[in-house]
């Protein structure tokens, strides 16, 4: 004797094939629907993490040496993206770092930016 099938979306018993697993197509548009939020929210987490990556390695590529001063055009035409990093992290003497997981880099005058490792007491949660 076969099993009683319910729809997935909504619980309510299924009449047809075997292989059914909606009970209507307002069910199964409904379900479908929802995947695709869920990957479209999915798909922009990885964007961003992509992003943050892209973003690192480029500072790490300009900074070989952990501290290193150079025009923000560089990090342009590299493709770094200001807008994406993981911490802020504020000097008692006012100057912001803006972090990318253990690099860091500070914008200075002229267009130009400090490039740094990221320190132990930059840890915003101290």
């Amino acid at each position: 004797m076969s099993q009683a099938r319910t729809c997935i979306q909504c619980g309510t018993a299924i009449v047809g094939r075997s292989d059914k697993r909606y009970c209507s197509d307002p069910c199964r548009h409904l379900a479908n629907n929802m995947v695709k939020v869920q990957n479209q929210h999915e798909r922009r987490i990885l964007q961003i993490n992509a992003a943050l990556r892209k973003n690192r390695s480029i500072l790490k590529q300009l900074s070989p040496q952990g501290k290193t001063t150079l025009p923000r055009q560089y990090l342009e035409l590299a493709g770094f993206d200001f807008r994406y990093l993981t911490q802020v992290y504020r000097t008692q003497k006012g100057n912001t770092y803006y972090l990318c997981y253990d690099y860091g880099y500070m914008l200075l005058p002229e267009e130009k930016v400090l490039i740094v490792n990221w320190q132990p007491y930059m840890d915003v949660g101290r």
